[in-house]
């Protein structure tokens, strides 16, 4: 319980005590305008395409013109009066804050702090187990369909668009301050990234993409090296001032939405510090903050999830 004695009036310097004291017990965002945006085009708000024949079914694809709508309605609104605003989603709305960040920052005052936090959007453009790229080939098909290479003409100019839509190469070109939040062994990455169901046609895979508990010697090693891919994918984000990381080594996917991991007594930690108070540090400016996990099984802290028990 946080407070001050009742009946009398605080001094400057124990009020300023208490109100530190309480933005660390709720978190340093507990009581900001909040808006949250359902996700419903299939490609972060980004494909633009007027129209698109499959099967002699008509399909119009505008997720950039949604995205400019929302944002004209919520400037409307007083988004437009902010003083400090955090552009943040969790998985394809972690994509999308990749994608959207620098068009952000622009609908604001130069004034305003604006910064982006990026929630397990960061997905690999690593090979499955049997040597495909089988995500690569995905995101083709999705660029392709709704015309979303446009959205990124300073990388179609080093490679094929599909490389593009991916967030390391995205990161490259924002220039607006940013967090990146990942599971090293993100086990939505794992199960459709490094062992889709067309690699494992022998569900060999089955129990540990479930729980990483249930993962055997070789198929540990397999998972410490996509953790080393992602970290050397992160390598040269990692050098930038105005960015934030927090990797820790949980089997999870989307940290941010839950209290229970983003903010509580039992809160996945790096250094001693949760998911909130390392953002928090890094948008207010506090402290540097880049905490990078050991491997698993180091963190005791970890929520891992069991996916085994859910499908239950």
């Amino acid at each position: 319980m946080l407070g001050w004695e009742p009946g009398r009036v605080p001094s400057h310097k124990r009020f300023r005590l208490w109100v530190r004291q309480m933005d660390r017990a709720l978190g340093d965002f507990y009581n900001w305008n909040k808006v949250k945006v359902r996700y419903c085009d299939g490609a972060s708000f980004s494909g633009y395409r007027e129209s698109e024949v499959q099967n002699g079914t008509i399909l119009f694809f505008r997720g950039q013109r949604i995205w400019e709508a929302i944002m004209g309605e919520l400037l409307q609104k007083g988004l437009a009066n902010s003083k400090e605003a955090l552009l943040t989603g969790c998985s394809a709305g972690g994509l999308a804050t990749f994608i959207h960040c620098d068009d952000f920052r622009a609908l604001l005052p130069n004034v305003a702090t604006v910064k982006c936090f990026a929630d397990a959007g960061f997905f690999l453009n690593e090979k499955d187990i049997s040597g495909k790229r089988f995500i690569q080939s995905l995101y083709s098909d999705v660029v392709q369909l709704q015309d979303v290479g446009n959205k990124f003409p300073d990388c179609l100019s080093r490679m094929e668009p599909s490389q593009c839509f991916f967030a390391e190469e995205i990161i490259k070109s924002v220039t607006t301050p940013f967090f990146i939040l990942n599971a090293a062994y993100d086990f939505w990455q794992i199960r459709y990234i490094l062992v889709p169901a067309e690699s494992d046609p022998e569900k060999a895979w089955l129990r540990c993409k479930q729980s990483i508990q249930h993962c055997d010697s070789n198929q540990l090693q397999t998972l410490q090296g996509f953790r080393n891919a992602m970290l050397s994918s992160l390598s040269e984000f990692k050098q930038k001032k105005n960015g934030g990381m927090f990797i820790d080594s949980c089997f999870a996917h989307c940290q941010s939405m839950d209290g229970y991991t983003w903010h509580s007594p039992n809160s996945p930690r790096i250094n001693n510090k949760t998911i909130a108070e390392a953002v928090g540090d890094w948008f207010f400016d506090r402290k540097e903050t880049k905490e990078i996990d050991c491997p698993y099984p180091c963190n005791p802290t970890c929520y891992n999830v069991d996916l085994s028990q859910l499908s239950r």
